[in-house]
């Protein structure tokens, strides 16, 4: 089959799926509309309950394609947490455009780059994709920024405690003496329950925006502490010892895990790397594998085999502490 028979048939396949998104999303009555512009147009007399005016058609307008886009990043889930949780200042409306234009360009420089024409998919997707990791990465570090900074936010707590102070007025110790992101979501949970939220309830508000472990131990312990009494200092400095040992075992581990995670790598990009390498000393010998069929159960079966050897190489080295 020729390739731009091939490529004319995935972009009318994509092109449906968005049509299928478009028809899911926008459920919204066309009614109302109509009749505002009726009413514009003096074909019909104004409704005591409709007021409109050119001001507010102008202003739906321009907010038309952002509500859409919230719309459609409701429908995904709960899209809008990972922001928060990676602390970026961008609103998932402007991240889906972010991430169009990422596409749009990818498939301009396979265009440019004159790739073959099956390639200028992957490329496209390889490149749209950028943006998405960049925010799962982002949020990643935030997260074992804040994994490494809770012993000494549980060291501070308990000390305050054995000065005497409530858990509110330790938590406040923390948003003044340790660094992001540790400090800005303490002081969240602190101005919630200063607000008048439960404690308990800011602190699983919290778990929400920071699901770590050592957290949910801290967490656990306020709960129990509250309702059954205890020495919740000694407790935390407990959960802070336990926090440290878990640390230094799991830098033993990465040490001797070391090798084998540089052998998933580079297993896993060589031959990636071998096939551009010969698409850019032969283009003819490598167009086989798109034009034959029997090419193209190939290149499927061998992204089905690198899928599955990286989940294999993950489970083997990804030990658990």
């Amino acid at each position: 089959m020729d390739p731009m028979i091939i490529s004319i048939a995935a972009f009318v396949s994509v092109a449906g799926v968005i049509g299928a998104i478009v028809m899911l999303v926008g459920q919204k009555d066309n009614g109302s509309v109509e009749n505002r512009l009726a009413i514009l147009a003096g074909k019909k007399a104004p409704d005591q309950q409709l007021s409109v005016s050119r001001e507010m058609l102008m202003r739906e307008g321009m907010s038309g394609l952002a509500g859409w886009m919230s719309d459609l990043m409701e429908r995904f889930g709960n899209i809008r947490l990972l922001f928060v949780q990676a602390d970026l200042p961008m609103k998932p409306e402007t991240f889906a455009a972010l991430v169009a234009g990422c596409t749009l360009a990818g498939a301009a420089i396979a265009i440019v780059t004159n790739l073959p024409v099956p390639l200028i998919p992957v490329v496209a997707l390889a490149v749209g994709i950028l943006p998405l990791a960049w925010l799962m990465w982002r949020r990643k570090r935030r997260f074992a920024k804040f994994a490494a900074q809770m012993p000494g936010a549980m060291e501070l707590i308990a000390r305050a405690l054995r000065s005497g102070h409530s858990l509110a007025s330790g938590m406040h110790v923390v948003c003044t003496e340790m660094n992001d992101p540790i400090s800005k979501e303490f002081n969240v949970a602190y101005e919630e329950q200063n607000l008048g939220i439960p404690i308990d309830q800011s602190l699983k508000n919290m778990y929400k925006r920071m699901p770590n472990l050592d957290f949910k131990f801290f967490a656990t312990a306020v709960v129990i502490q509250r309702q059954c009494g205890g020495d919740l200092a000694e407790i935390l400095d407990k959960i802070s010892h336990i926090i440290r040992e878990r640390f230094r075992i799991l830098g033993q581990v990465q040490a001797l895990t070391g090798e084998g995670r540089i052998s998933g790598v580079v297993l896993m990009l060589l031959p990636v790397a071998l096939f551009f390498a010969v698409l850019y000393l032969n283009p003819e010998y490598v167009m086989t594998l798109f034009t034959d069929e029997l090419g193209r159960k190939m290149i499927g079966v061998a992204i089905f085999l690198q899928v599955l050897g990286a989940i294999c190489i993950k489970k083997i080295i990804q030990i658990k502490v």
